[in-house]
């Protein structure tokens, strides 16, 4: 059966949008009516005269017509010549004719009525500019209304909300948290069955914190508890909270809650909640500013006299030592669920979902792979397959090989390379301070083997000597931070061997050294003070929390010099180490020079095999 035609009807938002473009097509039109005709009232056409020569013409017998438009005269000659003139306002021609002995009857005249044009200008004139200005305010107002920017929505909450018919991610999608899924499953069955959990009495929590470093997953595992719960999902970051206007955050915490329950079972995700939820007294506004204000609304509408059944906030931070202790108690955030960094078996499971669709070699290993890639998050993971995806893509490639996944892996810690100039005492300088970080990791048996070596520049670095953890570590032990620290100031050692100089290029080795020793004093209490933790000082001189007190001179003074000690006795052991294997060090600076790049093999073969503890 074929379906009769019916009339065209436009949706309501389509029928706006046309009439909108009707009427701006109109007052562009009438703008243009009232711009012409005062344009085509106040230029003359053809050649101006004076009005007595154009009387002398007449008297000559030169003139065939006069055309008048208002105080315009058009002068049409005998010999096709047309000229324009102007007589006073108010004057009849025919009286100016008279008045000069001219009888009007020799010329042919011809008067156009210009009333109601004059009116139409004069009513179009006045009105049409109120018009326009308010059609340009209501434009204005709409569209700040849309952006959620009008006068009347500071107070409205910017949380986006993900319905069940936005894209659902699952528990399937999230890879490398099986315990986190596990602790998370239980609040999927809250939203899904509270009843269950009510009859024996128990109390749905009410937050869960979400605890771990940037890229590990937080975000994704919070859409995740929605999609399995299948329930709306409002997400906000802490800083959206914020504006400029006193009480506006506590105003959007109160109208997102408000929308949260009347669309219970929800969640409510805050990204990055550190940004509100920081220790309250601590500001050096005193205690009534706005960031405040909004932590005081969340901790009330989390524990507030009225009940949020059905309503379960999700933060997730990674600085969980910033946080209110009021907001992390029991009662607001019931669950604290911790996130690290993926082991091995975490990120073969990460890198098997980020391979999907994308084509490889067979020479790719996925083992091999995940243990290349120690210290990598979920998010590191997934960027490196995708740069390595572009890498293929742009030489022409059909698959991904090893020689792709091993740049991109690179360029996403060091970042890209840099093709530039170098003067030959530069190269020299940047190959033996490889080469020197590379001796001395490669003779100490707990460094990691060296993976690469390159003097090619990437990121603000010259070159870089990579040592990637063999296996993952949850522990490292003084004997160990030593080494690294040692292996840090190879660069430096064998620049003041080799050249009796020293350069800038070793600042960042010199700092990451400086960070580890500090951190055996006052933290580990891995040095001569013993098991002693003190605390860095803050912004504007005050202590993060209220922990500790603020350690006298005597003790900074003993701590600087254990961290010098430390220093001394590794770039000592440093400097031995390049002495001892000068003629290895020559040669791996020679190769470095020659092909720029060295992997492990390469190296081993110049020094031999490394030998571990």
């Amino acid at each position: 059966m074929v379906n009769a035609k019916r009339p065209l009807k436009l949706p309501k938002n389509k029928f706006l949008a046309t009439f909108k473009g009707i009427a701006v097509y109109i007052l562009i039109a009438l703008t243009a009516l009232v711009f012409f005709s005062g344009l085509a009232s106040g230029v003359p056409t053809g050649d101006e005269i004076p009005l007595s020569q154009v009387v002398n013409d007449i008297k000559d017998g030169k003139v065939e017509k006069l055309e008048l438009e208002g105080n315009k005269v058009k002068v049409d000659y005998k010999d096709k010549k047309i000229a324009s003139s102007r007589k006073e306002e108010g004057e009849s021609i025919y009286q100016v004719l008279k008045n000069s002995d001219v009888d009007p009857k020799v010329v042919s005249i011809e008067v156009k009525d210009l009333s109601l044009q004059n009116a139409w200008v004069s009513i179009l004139g006045t009105v049409l500019p109120i018009v326009i200005m308010v059609v340009f305010f209501m434009l204005i107002f709409r569209q700040a209304k849309d952006a959620g920017q009008g006068i009347f929505s500071f107070g409205q909450s910017r949380a986006r909300l993900f319905t069940k018919d936005s894209p659902q991610v699952k528990f399937a999608d999230v890879a490398g948290v099986d315990e986190v899924k596990r602790e998370l499953s239980e609040v999927v069955e809250f939203l899904k069955t509270p009843d269950k959990f009510k009859a024996l009495g128990a109390r749905i929590p009410k937050g869960v914190l979400l605890v771990g470093p940037a890229g590990v997953g937080k975000t994704l595992l919070a859409r995740a508890v929605a999609g399995e719960a299948n329930v709306p999902f409002f997400s906000i970051a802490g800083s959206e909270f914020m504006e400029i206007l006193v009480g506006v955050g506590a105003a959007r915490v109160r109208d997102m809650f408000a929308t949260a329950k009347k669309n219970a079972p929800s969640i409510i995700f805050i990204d990055e909640i550190e940004s509100i939820g920081r220790m309250r007294g601590m500001g050096i506004s005193g205690g009534h500013d706005e960031r405040e204000q909004t932590l005081n609304q969340i901790l009330v509408e989390m524990d507030g006299f009225t009940p949020n059944d059905h309503v379960i906030v999700i933060g997730a931070t990674n600085r969980p030592d910033l946080l209110d202790s009021a907001l992390v108690r029991p009662g607001r955030f019931d669950r604290r669920v911790v996130l690290n960094l993926p082991d091995l078996e975490e990120r073969k499971a990460i890198i098997q979902i980020h391979m999907k669709g994308k084509p490889f070699t067979k020479d790719v290993s996925i083992e091999k792979l995940a243990r290349r890639t120690v210290g990598f998050s979920g998010a590191d993971l997934a960027n490196m397959l995708n740069e390595a995806a572009i890498l293929a893509a742009r030489e022409g490639k059909s698959a991904i090989d090893n020689k792709d996944l091993e740049e991109a892996a690179t360029k996403e810690k060091l970042g890209p390379q840099r093709k530039r100039m170098q003067s030959e005492r530069d190269r020299n300088l940047s190959a033996y301070h490889e080469a020197g970080h590379a001796i001395v990791g490669h003779f100490l048996k707990q460094v990691d083997p060296v993976h690469r070596i390159s003097i090619i520049s990437r990121g603000i670095s010259g070159g870089h000597t990579l040592f990637p953890p063999t296996e993952d570590r949850s522990n490292e032990t003084k004997s160990r931070l030593l080494e690294q620290i040692t292996a840090a100031l190879g660069g430096h050692a064998a620049e003041e061997l080799i050249f009796k100089d020293v350069s800038t290029g070793a600042a960042s080795d010199i700092e990451v050294a400086t960070s580890i020793a500090k951190q055996m004093v006052t933290q580990y209490g891995m040095s001569a003070l013993g098991p002693i933790n003190i605390s860095p000082r803050a912004m504007f001189g005050m202590w993060r929390g209220d922990e500790g007190s603020e350690s006298s001179d005597e003790l900074q003074a003993a701590v600087d010099r254990e961290v010098k000690k430390i220093l001394d006795n590794a770039y000592k052991e440093a400097l031995a180490l390049i002495r001892k294997h000068r003629a290895k060090l020559d040669e791996v600076a020679k190769a470095l020079l020659e092909k720029e790049t060295l992997e492990s093999e390469e190296f081993e073969k110049i020094v031999g095999k490394k030998v571990t503890v």
